[in-house]
């Protein structure tokens, strides 16, 4: 395996420290332009997912319910027929005992009719309210799923444009890192990770690290525009570089972005 080739003195890894940043915080602000949309199509995602697992359990409840009202129409035929039956039998019978017997059998399952219309009734006012459930389901899962086709769509013309410069600046920012120590390159992702803006290198600004008010000594100042030694804020906790430093390595880099972004277009 190839030996890893890093910077040697403090200038050269505070200029490639920046240099990193310069490049990473423009992949943030790409990202950026994207805003929330990756997690909006992701939670709408999740959303529908969860609509159409309910959307089959009601529609399964009320399968269901069908079911139940079609067992019960078929047990009111079976009654009907058995009415019949017995009726028919009344008409041979010897003794007004067998008389009276069928005539119990009629009236049981007169009762079962009765019943069975009761529970037809009630399953038909389940069925009902089940079945506006769902229409209301599948309304609300269709208009997810346009938002979410909407939303798709809008995502991908934004990366569509973006993407080419985001992987030109990805490759920049893998071959940047790969000259910097590991242990150095280590906290300079941590610091980025704690930090809300991704800046873990800052230039000094009005006396101050940048985005910060609370002004650097005098003495600190003149250390770190020495570039002899790597020197973070005690107040952000940020990677501190001059100005003068940053002014040039932004000049350098953008020409160089500028440079990779044109190859990369032929």
């Amino acid at each position: 395996m190839a030996k890893k080739t890093t910077v040697s003195t403090a200038e050269d890894k505070l200029r490639a420290l920046y240099d990193l940043q310069l490049i990473d915080s423009r992949i943030d602000r790409i990202r950026v332009v994207r805003g929330e949309l990756p997690l909006e199509v992701e939670d709408l995602e999740d959303e529908i997912a969860g609509l159409r697992a309910r959307l089959e359990r009601l529609e399964e409840d009320l399968d269901l319910v069908n079911q139940r009202i079609s067992a019960y129409k078929n047990q009111i035929e079976d009654s009907k027929a058995l009415i019949a039956k017995y009726t028919e039998q009344q008409n041979n019978v010897r003794n007004n005992r067998e008389f009276e017997s069928l005539n119990k059998e009629i009236e049981y399952q007169t009762l079962e009719i009765e019943l069975c219309e009761k529970r037809i009734r009630e399953c038909q006012a389940q069925s009902g309210q089940k079945g506006e459930v769902v229409s209301e389901s599948k309304e609300k899962l269709e208009l997810r799923e346009a938002d979410l086709e909407s939303k798709k769509t809008e995502l991908s013309e934004i990366v569509a444009e973006t993407q080419q410069e985001e992987d030109v600046l990805n490759t920049l920012s893998t071959k940047m890192s790969k000259g910097i120590d590991d242990r150095l390159l280590a906290s300079y992702k941590r610091i980025r990770d704690a930090a809300k803006n991704g800046l873990a290198v800052v230039p000094i600004e009005r006396e101050a690290s940048a985005g910060s008010y609370i002004k650097i000594p005098p003495q600190r100042q003149i250390d770190i525009a020495q570039r002899k030694r790597i020197i973070v804020d005690e107040h952000s906790g940020r990677i501190l570089v001059d100005r003068e430093l940053a002014e040039e390595e932004m000049a350098r880099m953008e020409t160089q972005i500028t440079k990779a972004l044109a190859k990369a277009k032929k």
